[in-house]
């Protein structure tokens, strides 16, 4: 494409496939006087979803402004000479710029009103009832507070032996 004085034109590797005088200030192109509708050939193309999908996933979930990169510059062989829209939504890649995130605690003191909240929620949320609570010998867990819950609520408390972190869950670790 060149817009050089008052002509534009539209070229391709050795064609010039269109060219417009400039009127006005603007290039203004007339497609029924140039072409008769036999001989009109599509210049732009959109991919439809479903291609647009198959090389997201097959260039390795590549950004859809890079793959139309890609194709401008003719990069890569057999990519349909499309252009491809971000309509689509890849599970793989939601889940891959998800993140996960753990509320830390301030002091040992918040542990046993966290964990008496969090287990009253879940009972309430759910009809189900937190029947056995396993956890380290921490104090944070072994005090007359936590005993006082877990016995008002029916509770089993197992906790693991003392210096034996093999027993502690991941999040322990």
């Amino acid at each position: 494409m060149s817009c050089v004085g008052k002509k534009f034109k539209l070229l391709d590797d050795t064609n010039i496939l269109l060219r417009s005088p400039r009127k006005h200030n603007m290039y203004s192109i007339d497609l029924n006087n140039i072409v008769t509708h036999k001989d009109l050939t599509c210049l732009v193309a959109k991919a439809s979803a479903d291609e647009c999908i198959l090389w997201h996933k097959r260039l390795g979930h590549l950004n859809v402004k890079t793959m139309n990169k890609l194709v401008r510059h003719n990069l890569v062989r057999g990519l349909p000479t499309k252009s491809f829209d971000n309509d689509h939504t890849c599970i793989a890649c939601l889940k891959g710029k998800r993140h996960k995130a753990s509320c830390k605690s301030k002091s040992k003191d918040e542990t046993s009103d966290i964990l008496k909240k969090f287990i009253t929620e879940i009972e309430n949320l759910k009809d189900y009832k937190v029947k056995i609570i396993r956890c380290d010998n921490r104090g944070e867990f072994r005090n007359k507070e936590m005993n006082d819950f877990c016995s008002q609520k029916g509770i089993k408390r197992e906790f693991s032996n003392a210096r034996t972190p093999q027993q502690n869950g991941v999040a322990e670790k």
